[in-house]
């Protein structure tokens, strides 16, 4: 049973500045919520599921059972399926060095559905730290945990101011995705460094492209204007990671 006070805190949930003070954010979805509960760095809170859901799972502890309709009272989902969820946010080991290995950058990207088909895409790739700007869309988003198909608990994301953190890291080279520069197909694979990936409609500050080792681009060989920055993320990780 689903009391009004359980579901008002489920909901506003979906305001980041509930789930930064409590340490918290909500996956959906039997698969989503499975997966993150095979992870070593994340722990359940609370789950709701239907009766169905439970009977398939009856090792889960700290589950209540609710109806479907009750199901669509706290998701976020246009259609909720089976359970919501409600994790404690992954607490990922400082990184003491970014040398000797590959980073992802972020400048501004807003769209909760490309931030979290990033963080998959990066998941992917053996990438296990992203760096954000300030102003890029919360890590919690519900449709970024949705977008992240689990991923969100491999990949540590940071939020930095950027020109600060260049100037005072000990950071390996950068290279910044730009519509001119380096054939991405010219270049060799990284052993080391940090892709700085641009906002959705504006690409890389100007202040940020400046200190750029190397400008990086995906030649264009067709007529479309642009790439979705997810898709592009994956072709350029796909060369630069062989």
């Amino acid at each position: 049973m689903l009391t009004k006070a359980q579901a008002k805190y489920i909901q506003n949930l979906g305001h980041k500045k509930l789930r930064e003070n409590e340490n918290l954010f909500v996956a959906e979805g039997p698969k989503l919520v499975l997966e993150l509960l095979d992870e070593p760095l994340v722990t359940l809170h609370t789950a709701y599921a239907t009766k169905s859901f439970l009977a398939a799972h009856p090792e889960l502890h700290a589950v209540v059972e609710v109806s479907q309709s009750e199901l669509e009272r706290i998701s976020f989902l246009t259609t909720p399926h089976e359970v919501v969820a409600i994790f404690r946010q992954p607490r990922f080991p400082q990184n003491s060095s970014y040398r000797k290995h590959v980073s992802l950058m972020l400048d501004t990207i807003q769209d909760p559905g490309n931030m979290g088909s990033i963080i998959r895409t990066a998941d992917w790739f053996g990438i296990s730290t992203i760096i954000c700007s300030e102003d890029t869309v919360d890590v919690y988003n519900p449709k970024v945990i949705q977008s992240t198909m689990g991923s969100i608990a491999r990949v540590s994301v940071l939020y930095e101011n950027l020109e600060r953190f260049i100037n005072e890291m000990d950071l390996p080279p950068l290279y910044v995705t730009a519509l001119k520069g380096t054939s991405l197909f010219d270049m060799e694979p990284l052993d080391e460094g940090i892709i700085l990936i641009g906002n959705e409609a504006k690409g890389v500050s100007e202040h940020l492209l400046s200190r750029a080792k190397q400008k990086i681009t995906i030649p264009r060989k067709g007529k479309a204007e642009s790439l979705n920055v997810a898709i592009a993320t994956g072709i350029v990780l796909s060369h630069l990671l062989k």
